[in-house]
């Protein structure tokens, strides 16, 4: 059976992030992707101009109306913005009880606009976080959840990991996915940790600026694998692989001046012969 998918996110118009990248994503694995609406957005692939927040009763309504009547197997969370967004999605999927929730901590764009409001950061900690089987944040937003300092080095990753774990009372069926992108160097470890196994997941930085969404599209496509597998680890080196690739084949795209989007449809899209 093909999955049924939802994003929970913002709109991003260039469509490198936010829920456009989430469909894509969840599209090209083979997944039958939803979009729920949390925020608009004004932006590029320079930056973010303006955010405009979707009314938290409209949102319930919109996950509501959507369960009431199709199958989701998995959901992805990404830019929620607000504590009240944050807290009626969190009470909405207490509810519905989806199977698999994949949360991005959305806090910082590319640009490094801020996304997230600070009295938000709590609500999501607190109630959204401890009912995802898997987080994805990078080592800023990691930081933040567990207000220390970034880590600088794979050897902190590991407390980092360790630390944010506990964030799901120590259960060995949810997964901290820590990207390690920020990390200096011509490598990006990330880690995988579930309270009892830590997996190294490294692989080469490739040298491009089109890395806008790169995250929004980790998260969508865990989701899109998670129930397309019985092993969380092959789902989380699948979507590795797939973002991988998807950086590597993004200069075939040539979208915006800034920080371009991904190519999400790397292995269905032939480039041009000249």
């Amino acid at each position: 059976m093909i999955p049924s998918t939802l994003t929970i996110a913002g709109v991003d118009p260039s469509g490198g992030a936010g829920v456009l990248a989430d469909v894509k994503a969840m599209s090209a694995l083979g997944a039958y992707a939803n979009a729920v609406i949390a925020a608009l957005t004004a932006q590029n692939t320079q930056g973010l101009t303006g955010i405009s927040p979707v009314d938290p009763d409209f949102i319930k309504l919109q996950i509501d109306t959507l369960f009431n009547d199709v199958r989701i197997d998995a959901v992805k969370i990404g830019m929620l913005g607000q504590q009240p967004v944050i807290r009626v999605v969190s009470d909405s999927l207490a509810h519905w009880k989806p199977k698999h929730i994949v949360l991005d901590p959305v806090m910082v764009a590319k640009s490094g606009d801020h996304l997230l409001e600070k009295a938000a950061i709590n609500e999501m900690r607190e109630s959204l976080l401890p009912q995802s089987t898997m987080m994805t944040p990078n080592l800023p937003e990691a930081g933040v959840l567990i207000e220390r300092r970034p880590a600088e080095t794979v050897k902190e990753m590991y407390g980092t990991a360790e630390k944010l774990h506990r964030l799901f009372d120590h259960n060995d069926e949810r997964w901290v996915f820590l990207k390690g992108g920020h990390l200096p160097g011509k490598e990006c470890t990330d880690l995988l940790y579930n309270g009892d196994r830590m997996i190294e997941m490294p692989a080469l930085r490739i040298d491009t600026k089109n890395t806008h969404g790169t995250g929004c599209t980790l998260s969508a496509a865990l989701a899109a694998l998670l129930p397309q597998t019985a092993d969380p680890v092959e789902a989380a080196k699948a979507a590795k692989q797939y973002l991988y690739k998807a950086i590597a084949r993004s200069h075939e795209l040539d979208i915006g001046s800034g920080h371009g989007p991904v190519h999400h449809f790397h292995q269905w899209w032939k480039p041009l012969s000249k």
